[in-house]
Protein backbone atom coordinates (compact mmCIF):
# COMPACT_ATOMS: atom_id res chain seq x y z
CA UNK A 1 0.00 0.00 0.00
CA UNK A 2 1.54 3.47 -0.86
CA UNK A 3 0.78 6.59 0.94
CA UNK A 4 -0.14 10.02 -0.86
CA UNK A 5 2.43 12.11 0.43
CA UNK A 6 5.34 10.78 -0.61
CA UNK A 7 5.18 7.12 -2.24
CA UNK A 8 6.99 5.21 -0.13
CA UNK A 9 4.82 2.07 1.47
CA UNK A 10 3.27 1.95 4.45
CA UNK A 11 2.77 -1.29 6.73
CA UNK A 12 -0.58 -2.33 6.96
CA UNK A 13 -1.23 -3.74 10.51
CA UNK A 14 -1.95 -7.44 11.33
CA UNK A 15 -4.04 -6.37 14.57
CA UNK A 16 -5.96 -3.90 15.59
CA UNK A 17 -6.37 -2.55 19.87
CA UNK A 18 -9.62 -3.47 20.68
CA UNK A 19 -9.96 0.42 21.03
CA UNK A 20 -9.20 0.77 17.09
CA UNK A 21 -11.49 -2.52 16.82
CA UNK A 22 -14.71 -0.66 18.75
CA UNK A 23 -14.16 2.69 17.08
CA UNK A 24 -14.39 1.03 13.43
CA UNK A 25 -17.52 -0.35 15.07
CA UNK A 26 -19.18 1.99 16.71
CA UNK A 27 -19.24 0.26 19.60
CA UNK A 28 -17.74 0.61 23.15
CA UNK A 29 -14.50 -0.71 23.58
CA UNK A 30 -16.24 -2.48 26.84
CA UNK A 31 -18.91 -4.04 24.37
CA UNK A 32 -15.97 -5.52 22.63
CA UNK A 33 -14.05 -6.73 25.85
CA UNK A 34 -17.37 -8.77 26.81
CA UNK A 35 -17.37 -10.55 23.82
CA UNK A 36 -14.39 -11.03 23.54
CA UNK A 37 -14.06 -12.77 27.26
CA UNK A 38 -17.12 -14.61 26.56
CA UNK A 39 -15.39 -15.96 23.60
CA UNK A 40 -17.90 -14.26 20.97
CA UNK A 41 -15.48 -11.94 19.06
CA UNK A 42 -11.97 -13.22 17.31
CA UNK A 43 -9.16 -12.27 19.44
CA UNK A 44 -5.69 -12.80 20.25
CA UNK A 45 -4.32 -12.65 24.41
CA UNK A 46 -0.51 -11.94 24.70
CA UNK A 47 0.47 -11.84 28.23
CA UNK A 48 -2.07 -8.87 29.40
CA UNK A 49 -2.75 -7.44 25.75
CA UNK A 50 -5.20 -8.01 23.90
CA UNK A 51 -5.78 -7.74 20.23
CA UNK A 52 -8.00 -8.55 16.73
CA UNK A 53 -6.74 -10.02 13.91
CA UNK A 54 -7.18 -7.81 10.99
CA UNK A 55 -7.84 -11.06 8.87
CA UNK A 56 -10.77 -11.95 11.25
CA UNK A 57 -12.25 -8.47 10.72
CA UNK A 58 -11.90 -8.62 7.16
CA UNK A 59 -13.59 -12.00 7.13
CA UNK A 60 -16.38 -10.41 8.94
CA UNK A 61 -17.02 -8.13 6.30
CA UNK A 62 -16.81 -10.24 3.63
CA UNK A 63 -19.35 -12.88 5.05
CA UNK A 64 -22.17 -9.95 5.38
CA UNK A 65 -21.32 -7.99 2.08
CA UNK A 66 -20.83 -11.57 -0.21
CA UNK A 67 -23.98 -13.17 1.55
CA UNK A 68 -25.77 -10.03 1.89
CA UNK A 69 -27.30 -10.22 5.49
CA UNK A 70 -26.60 -10.11 8.99
CA UNK A 71 -24.00 -11.87 10.55
CA UNK A 72 -23.77 -12.80 14.23
CA UNK A 73 -20.45 -12.12 15.09
CA UNK A 74 -20.72 -14.80 18.09
CA UNK A 75 -22.23 -17.35 15.86
CA UNK A 76 -19.62 -17.12 13.41
CA UNK A 77 -17.12 -17.05 15.86
CA UNK A 78 -18.11 -20.97 17.08
CA UNK A 79 -18.46 -22.07 13.68
CA UNK A 80 -14.81 -21.02 13.00
CA UNK A 81 -14.33 -22.83 16.27
CA UNK A 82 -16.22 -25.96 15.00
CA UNK A 83 -18.81 -25.32 17.62
CA UNK A 84 -21.98 -24.09 15.58
CA UNK A 85 -23.61 -23.42 12.79
CA UNK A 86 -21.17 -22.24 9.95
CA UNK A 87 -22.04 -18.11 9.73
CA UNK A 88 -18.61 -17.81 7.56
CA UNK A 89 -20.61 -17.41 4.10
Amino acid sequence: MRNQQGGAQTAVPAFYSVAATAQMLGASEMTVYRAIQAGEFPALRIRGRIVVPVKALEALTEAAVEGRRLVDVAEWTAAAAGGGPDERG
